[in-house]
């Protein structure tokens, strides 16, 4: 396959779609931490992994053996913080490895970029490759930036949600584009523009933010199960071009190992080393436990980032083949490895959220908050009504002030301990009328007495409404 149209139409919806749901704050908060890793620990991985390939692997020359440590350098954290996310890793970890994946990528293509043009023969030199580096890192990140405020700025004049969403699909395929054309990273510009409009969806409109929502999860679920399926669909060509496997399988084996140890080696430094030579860090940020660089460092697997680069890879580079045979081993190996021990290290280090309750009452005080002040404002607008807006507004507050105390029926015992809750028991006995509405108005449509087209308008206020969730639900 194309690795530009891997890298285009597939590696960046699912970093936009990742970036949009990433938080902003929670990134700008960990930069340190996740500098080192999306930075700092491609560069180590690539030339650890490059040199052990150098030696290991006859006839592979270290400018190739480069090019095969920035291929397998990125890590990819979508199995890792699924599995996280189900297991409740500290949402503070959880940010980091995101965060990491995120921005690993661009560094890595970059590497990839500048190791190409040596191993090509092309006669870079460092300062060169340095002056490719930081361009790609300053003009992607200004770039991303730029066009994701100009996006924003036309949405907010946009009162059209479907041409909102639109707009949203094409963001990130124009954002690479524009970043590659520019001779910039993509991939870096797409972060940034989806971090940042991530950051604005609450200025759009409901509708956009629901269609948005919807469309990108979707599109996760197949871009992720295209990955995979195309790692099974290149296998076969990869083994056959790779000429002699007995010896490659233990190269891989090493290949493997190098890249599992670089990150081991990196991560545990990273954390507490910086906390040791400036102690305002430390008294800022204490150092956390073992087991939480024992997590990050058990977090990387590879994925389409290693495949699509590896395929980028010109013929004009000696040891080609030999090349992509071992990223497709250390992308399979390290799917294995971490995906199916990683759950096992988490549960045996004990690392959990221990501000979990915390979490949930202060979202649930937040929610309060926010119901009593659209309380006040409904009182302000009604002072002087009349009989019948006065109506009006004392059912708007029966509504609102349910809403209000039903936020904190998430912090009490469980349904199973205390029997259903008021507001529970009010959702069981919505959906239920809800349903009956459906099937109401499915009935005249069957029998013919309405017209097909009608029936996607009536049933969207049900739909919206049935889409809520209820407070036992958060």
């Amino acid at each position: 396959f194309d690795p530009n149209v891997v890298l285009l139409a597939v590696l960046t919806p699912l970093l936009y779609s990742s970036a949009l749901e990433s938080s902003f704050l929670g990134i700008r908060q960990n930069l340190r931490p996740i500098g080192l890793l999306a930075v700092g620990l491609p560069v180590f991985s690539a030339f650890a992994v490059g040199l052990v390939a150098w030696w290991v692997v006859p006839g592979l020359g270290l400018p190739a053996a480069l090019v095969l440590g920035a291929v397998v350098a990125p890590p990819d954290a979508v199995s890792a913080l699924s599995i996280g996310r189900r297991l409740g890793l500290p949402r503070r970890l959880m940010t980091i490895i995101g965060g990491e994946s995120l921005v690993n990528d661009a560094t890595a293509l970059t590497l990839f970029r500048v190791f190409i043009a040596v191993a090509a023969g092309s006669g870079i030199s460092m300062l060169e490759g340095f002056g490719m580096f930081l361009l790609a890192a300053v003009g992607g990140t200004a770039i991303g930036l730029a066009v994701g405020w100009v996006v924003h700025k036309i949405r907010t004049h946009l009162a059209d949600s479907d041409v909102e969403s639109a707009l949203g699909l094409v963001v990130p395929f124009g954002v690479y584009l524009i970043g590659e054309l520019a001779h910039t990273s993509g991939v870096l510009a797409v972060v940034v523009a989806g971090l940042y409009l991530g950051y604005k969806a609450p200025d759009s409109g409901y509708a956009t933010r629901l269609q948005e929502q919807a469309v990108w999860r979707a599109a996760d679920t197949i871009l992720e199960s295209v990955v995979f399926a195309l790692i099974g669909l290149q296998l076969t060509s990869v083994v056959a071009a790779a000429g002699d496997i007995r010896s490659l399988l233990v190269a891989g084996v090493v290949v493997t190992l190098a890249a599992v140890v670089a990150r081991i080696v990196w991560v545990f430094p990273a954390t507490y080393i910086p906390r040791v030579l400036i102690p305002a860090i430390g008294r800022r940020d204490p150092a956390p436990s073992w087991r939480v660089p024992a997590v990050i460092s058990w977090s990387g697997m590879r994925g389409v980032v290693t495949l699509a680069a590896a395929f980028a890879i010109p013929e004009t580079v000696p040891g080609r083949e030999t090349i992509v045979f071992l990223a497709f081993f250390v992308t399979v190996a390290t799917l294995l490895l971490h995906g199916l021990t990683l759950p096992t290290v988490i549960r045996v280090l004990g690392v959990r959220e221990d501000g979990a309750q915390a979490d949930v009452l202060a979202e649930a005080q937040t929610q309060f908050d926010a119901v009593q002040a659209s309380i006040s404002r409904l009182d302000e607008l009604t002072a002087e009504a009349d009989n019948y807006l006065s109506h009006t507004a004392e059912k708007l507050r029966r509504m609102a002030e349910y809403s209000a105390n039903s936020v904190w029926e998430q912090l009490g015992r469980p349904a199973s301990e205390t029997g259903e809750s008021p507001s529970a028991a009010y959702r069981r006995l919505r959906r239920e009328m809800l349903d009956s509405e459906r099937t109401t108005f499915v009935a005249p449509r069957d029998s013919g007495d309405i017209d097909d087209e009608a029936v996607p308008r009536v049933l969207r206020r049900p739909h919206f409404e049935e889409a809520a969730p209820a407070p036992d639900e958060h």
